[in-house]
């Protein structure tokens, strides 16, 4: 039996020919300001806040922040919110989300940070 082993500049080019696979939302991957987003829709909305930061309408934004979601003491799940801010237009602080699909697992997570944080998640197509 002939056994041929991969060299590592072998190796190199076979993985790099392999494609990401695609989003299943058709979603594509944008860099701004030198930080990664899932979306153009969320690089977007993060250029907006960023704007809007700098006309002194927000503060304290932070990006992909994540929540436990326990439900007595069990940790059930955990979210990761895309933006989290606070809007001085209305005195609040905002959890907001963008999406275009709001899946079921989605539903159940905004339902579940509602019920544990008494929090309410903004989606923005």
């Amino acid at each position: 039996m002939n056994v041929h082993h991969l060299t590592r500049e072998e190796g190199r080019q076979l993985l790099s020919k392999k494609k990401k696979p695609a989003n299943k939302y058709n979603a594509k991957r944008v860099r701004l300001d030198g930080i990664c987003f899932d979306s153009k829709a969320e690089a977007n909305y993060y250029a907006a806040l960023k704007l809007r930061e700098r006309a002194g309408e927000v503060t304290d934004i932070e990006l992909q922040r994540w929540y436990d979601l326990m439900v007595n003491g069990v940790l059930v799940a955990r979210y990761r919110a895309d933006f989290v801010f606070f809007d001085r237009n209305c005195c609040a602080r905002r959890i907001v989300d963008t999406k275009g699909v709001v899946t079921r697992d989605f539903r159940m997570k905004q339902k579940l940070m509602k019920a544990c944080h008494g929090l309410e998640i903004e989606v923005v197509k």
